[in-house]
């Protein structure tokens, strides 16, 4: 299994400016969700939140999961977590498509049942996708930086 690429500087960036208890828990579960799905393209956006988005493509629309990263804690978003099964429940959330898991511990995410809700949410993504990548295994910020 080839190693997750370094996270990228300009998401690093605002990293950093983390609780050190959410900085780990974020490293390991983007480790985890490679893990899973080593080609996925990892697409990065600094808005309400610091967020981590895990596509098949280089489109938002073909994200499968993120995680977002808010002031006091971190969630495992599901971008079509309202259509992909959830047999053991897992998921909260009211919006019309998205769902997550809330993460306090590693506990929370590094399990076969979340494994699985992964793999049904990139098998979701890949099924819906108009037409085939061009990348694989990318970085592509979408942050603006003042450096």
């Amino acid at each position: 299994m080839k190693e997750p690429s370094a996270i990228h500087p300009d998401f690093l960036h605002f990293l950093e400016l983390k609780d050190p208890n959410l900085i780990e828990l974020f490293k390991d579960l983007r480790v985890f969700i490679l893990e899973v799905y080593p080609d996925a393209n990892e697409l990065l956006y600094h808005t309400h939140a610091l967020t981590s988005l895990f596509s098949i493509s280089e489109k938002m629309s073909d994200a499968f999961c993120m995680i977002p990263i808010y002031t006091n804690h971190l969630n495992l978003g599901f971008n079509k977590g309202t259509i992909i099964e959830d047999k053991h429940k897992l998921l909260t959330g009211t919006g019309k498509l998205i769902r997550h898991i809330p993460i306090k511990a590693v506990s929370n995410y590094r399990n076969e049942k979340v494994k699985d809700l992964i793999k049904a949410a990139v098998n979701l993504a890949i099924e819906d996708m108009d037409k085939p990548s061009k990348s694989k295994g990318e970085i592509i910020s979408k942050i603006k930086t003042s450096k």
